[in-house]
């Protein structure tokens, strides 16, 4: 693994250091690497970084684990995917938490140009299972990825019918991608690696630990156009993922259910409390999502015109000014124009430059990606 790959890994063995402090760390720095070389004087002051995480960071026992997930990864067919790659999954590049690596392993592309999340309780009734099954054929024409989370009920008759009917489909995982929870979905979890993947963010041998999965949620959220809950009570982790994905701007939907029934209770509340649309047949997708057997609504080379209004305010203002001059502009004249501080507007360009929009020039230059 080249060097940058490297230490861009051992960030996530610091105790202490998340998605959020590494991506700040390399915005201080310059790069991963980098982050390595940096005086430990200089560390401490970037904002979240105290003594401890510091000396964390000089030693060099992170990179040895780094090291050994990198062997294992190998080993066990397993590409590690960082933010900054290309074949990073880029609706998850739209999301603010984003994770900043992922562990793949599968046949499946994660930048198809349909994709739809099911998901639903545990305790699936015969009628939530035959629902998934008509949702999925019903989806076909449109050759969509289909995830969810490899749990029992909902989500594995959704991995289960997708492989009987052809589909890819993507299982997201809260836990090592080692450890397939639960285990009764072993064999399953195979036949994903042939026709879809296996994706997560946890290092290998991550145990399934409850904590895991709220953060597995997001990325569930994250990946897909839709999300549609079959069955679901009056709390669990697929309202979870509905709230995260109306966070997110997804569009979410919601199979009705029989009054008085315990896995109606939760469809119909997000029905009720208008934070899903009511799901009867596939044409209902169809219209929310502009969706047609012929269309394909989003391009997966990323396309030259970035729309603006998927950005926050001040990314805009970065993005109108680098548009405005067409030629290259030097970091102190963003500061001035955009009225940030040197740190703000760092963090700022490193996150476009991650979306892929914004291109760094020798000299502290900064331009639009073509």
């Amino acid at each position: 693994m080249h060097q940058d790959r490297l230490s861009f890994l051992a960030l996530h063995f610091i105790p202490g250091v998340g998605d959020h402090l590494i991506k700040q760390l390399i915005s201080y720095c310059g790069s991963a690497e980098q982050v390595f070389k940096t005086p430990k004087g200089k560390l401490l002051k970037i904002p979240g970084i105290g003594q401890v995480t510091a000396e964390s960071i000089k030693s060099e026992k992170s990179f040895h684990q780094a090291e050994k997930e990198s062997k294992k990864a190998e080993k066990e067919e397993t590409e590690i995917i960082f933010f900054t790659d290309k074949n990073y999954p880029q609706r998850l590049k739209e999301i603010e938490d984003a994770p900043s690596i992922i562990y793949y392993k599968g046949n499946s592309g994660l930048n198809h140009p349909k994709s739809v999340a099911i998901v639903g309780t545990r305790q699936a009734t015969e009628y939530g299972k035959e629902i998934v099954a008509r949702i999925i054929d019903e989806l076909k024409p449109h050759h969509p990825t289909i995830i969810s989370g490899l749990a029992y009920g909902i989500d594995i008759q959704a991995h289960k019918h997708s492989l009987k009917i052809g589909l890819p489909t993507i299982a997201v995982m809260g836990s090592g991608i080692d450890v397939i929870y639960p285990t009764a979905h072993k064999d399953t979890a195979k036949k994903i690696v042939d026709q879809g993947a296996l994706l997560t963010e946890n290092k290998f041998g991550t145990r399934p630990d409850a904590h895991n999965f709220p953060a597995r949620n997001r990325i569930i959220a994250g990946l897909c156009d839709a999300l549609i809950v079959v069955e679901a009570a009056n709390k669990g982790g697929a309202l979870i993922t509905a709230e995260i994905a109306n966070s997110y701007n997804k569009d979410v939907f919601a199979v009705p259910g029989s009054l008085g029934l315990t896995y109606s209770e939760g469809c119909n509340k997000l029905i009720r409390n208008n934070k899903a649309v009511i799901y009867t047949s596939i044409k209902d997708l169809e219209y929310h999502l502009n969706w047609s057997v012929e269309n394909t609504p989003w391009d997966k080379n990323h396309p030259n015109e970035t729309n603006i209004n998927t950005f926050n305010p001040d990314e805009q203002k970065i993005i109108t000014i680098l548009k405005t001059k067409g030629s290259p502009v030097m970091i102190d004249e963003l500061t001035i124009k955009t009225s940030l501080s040197p740190s703000q507007l760092a963090s700022l360009l490193l996150n476009l430059e991650f979306k892929l929009v914004v291109k760094a020039l020798p000299g502290k230059q900064f331009t639009l990606k073509n």
